[in-house]
């Protein structure tokens, strides 16, 4: 089982992550949907296309962006569809 901790708190856990980079790729609906918050951040990968980002909230703390998915991965990347990542100090173990 693979859990993404931030702030003391589990904020995603899954048997079935896909790694892509490194990266564990958990199923949306193994996120605590309660901690996202949307945010206009977007960045471009050639291969993977456009990613978009929530920031996470946990006991009253923000770690800004600090969840990434690609809402239309391009054919190459069709694995991580539906899928979310983390990064910024999100413990992934």
């Amino acid at each position: 089982m693979v859990e993404a901790v931030w702030n003391g708190a589990v904020i995603a856990r899954s048997d079935d992550t896909v790694v892509v980079e490194g990266n564990h790729y958990f199923p949306r609906a193994a996120v605590d949907a309660a901690v996202l918050k949307p945010s206009a951040t977007t960045s471009v990968c050639g291969w993977k296309g456009t990613a978009s980002y929530h920031s996470i909230e946990v006991d009253g703390k923000t770690n800004t962006d600090a969840a990434w998915y690609y809402p239309e991965p391009k054919s190459a990347a069709a694995e991580i569809a539906d899928r979310i990542a983390f990064w910024k100090g999100v413990q992934v173990r």
